[in-house]
């Protein structure tokens, strides 16, 4: 049987200010880590044994 799930807590002071700096300041994937990401989505897309 499934757990409920908690709720997700309230950020604060200095918390709130790290996590809105690091928001406001994420970096753009490189094309190689895209490349190498879209590599493993297609391996894992072509074991899949379900639709996708």
């Amino acid at each position: 049987m499934a757990r409920p799930i908690a709720e997700t807590p309230i950020l604060f002071d200095l918390d709130a200010e790290r996590f809105q700096h690091n928001m406001d300041n994420v970096q753009p994937a490189s094309r190689e880590e895209m490349e190498r990401c879209m590599r493993s989505y297609e391996w894992m897309k072509s074991i899949a044994t379900f639709p996708m």
